[in-house]
């Protein structure tokens, strides 16, 4: 790959003050800021990085397009047979009742039928075929019948049936991918149709993540009383993997002002973002409030969500900086619901939200208006065939296991109040997360 900007930072340009941003969002309060006021904030704040590779086909799953890609071709190339059958002309045939035509010859896919079919005159065709000369439509080879040279089409047909129209898939000129897309494998097999080999994509982001706490253990340490594994960061590198990114893993870090100074220096140097969990809750973020002032431009928020309430958020240095609550389930929820659509900006893939979708409750929910509830739940069709959202198990921020056993999270809505069995609420499928 070859770099076509000497860019290594998201952006080369300067920011506004993050509070300058926060004083244009009506009833801005950094104590209870709704979900979707973090989220404008967030997405409003990154900057997509700028550097440009040429990736080869072969590599570019998951990657972001840095430019349109327009079709030098039409796809495809030709009028072509849908079916395998006969292409007759379609004013040879009876509206009404049998029309007997003779068999001119046989077109197969890479090897079109030479000359023309004249008044009269059918050719067997192979799906894929060039369409010959002189006809527009093809019967399927199940709707004839056929003795010698000699073809019975039956009445009814339709003109043009059966057939593919060059560029009907992409025309010349026509865009066949923007910029600022995330290549999916139907998406490399459109690029291979176009004879697209290699494209402009925006440099992998490198995201370096750490946990806070005296604590946490790393896997194979001993594990004294009062002390627990460290989860966090494998849920986050796992979450970092599935969006191609290039993880960083900087371990744990002791809660002492100079250990985190180090580790954010060090973090920030060397990546586009920085996600840390742990020590921004109330009464741990004191000391933390103190160090990001000197060290950058951070945000302290209680967001008004359930779980993971508190969240610190700004740039230090280069870098991006996501603070996350240290409970496990609401580490996930922030990262899903926030953090994952900035790093989608940064990454030049645009701000859309994370895909909801609409579904039925089998479960109750009991909720007050004014903040955004995120519950644990697996999907299962009901006996009429709709999907339906049931919880898994306890709900508490600490308990990972449900998060486990769901494949969704049912959200409730800033402005929504509680939900009863039958009610339709929306969720988040946890397989349909890039």
């Amino acid at each position: 790959m070859t770099d076509t900007s000497t860019s290594a930072s998201p952006d080369s340009g300067s920011h506004p003050p993050l509070s300058r941003i926060a004083s244009c969002i009506d009833g801005y309060d950094p104590d209870a800021l709704p979900v979707a006021a973090a989220q404008a904030l967030v997405t409003g704040f990154v900057q997509p990085v700028r550097t440009v590779e040429r990736c080869p086909l072969t590599s570019a799953l998951g990657r972001v397009l840095a430019e349109d890609v327009v079709s030098a071709i039409d796809v495809p190339a030709h009028d072509n047979s849908a079916m395998d059958g006969f292409a007759v002309r379609s004013a040879d045939l009876a509206a009404h009742g049998d029309t007997v035509l003779r068999v001119a010859g046989t077109a197969l896919a890479g090897r079109p039928f030479a000359g023309a079919a004249g008044p009269g005159e059918a050719v067997r065709v192979m799906t894929g075929a060039v369409m010959p000369s002189g006809t527009d439509t093809v019967v399927i080879q199940e709707a004839v019948r056929t003795d010698g040279d000699r073809l019975t089409v039956p009445g009814g047909q339709q003109p043009g049936q059966n057939t593919r129209a060059r560029g009907e898939d992409l025309a010349v000129g026509q865009v066949a991918l923007p910029a600022g897309r995330v290549l999916r494998p139907a998406d490399l097999g459109l690029l291979a149709s176009l004879g697209i080999g290699e494209l402009a994509v925006r440099r992998r982001l490198r995201v370096a993540f750490f946990s806070t706490g005296d604590e946490l253990r790393s896997i194979g340490q001993p594990l004294p009383p009062g002390c627990v594994y460290d989860s966090n960061r494998y849920t986050i590198r796992a979450m970092l993997q599935r969006m191609g990114v290039d993880a960083i893993d900087l371990g744990v870090v002791p809660d002492h002002p100079e250990a985190l100074e180090a580790a954010m220096t060090q973090a920030a140097a060397g990546a586009d973002a920085v996600v840390s969990s742990g020590g921004v809750s109330v009464g741990e973020a004191d000391y933390t409030r103190a160090l990001m002032a000197r060290l950058g431009d951070v945000e302290f928020w209680r967001i008004a969500m359930r779980p993971g309430r508190p969240m610190a958020f700004g740039r230090v240095g280069g870098a991006y900086y996501f603070g996350l609550p240290g409970n496990p389930v609401a580490v996930m929820v922030t990262f899903y619901f926030i953090v994952r659509a900035a790093l989608l900006a940064l990454s030049g893939a645009g701000t859309g939200g994370p895909p909801l979708v609409r579904v039925r409750s089998a479960s109750a929910f009991r909720k007050k208006p004014g903040r955004t509830e995120y519950q644990r739940a697996v999907l299962r069709a009901g006996v009429d065939g709709v999907l339906e959202a049931r919880i898994t198990g306890q709900q508490g921020s600490g308990v990972l296991s449900s998060m486990s056993l769901a494949d969704c999270i049912v959200v409730l809505h800033h402005e929504q109040g509680s939900v009863a069995p039958g009610d339709p609420v929306d969720a988040l499928l946890f397989e349909g997360l890039i």
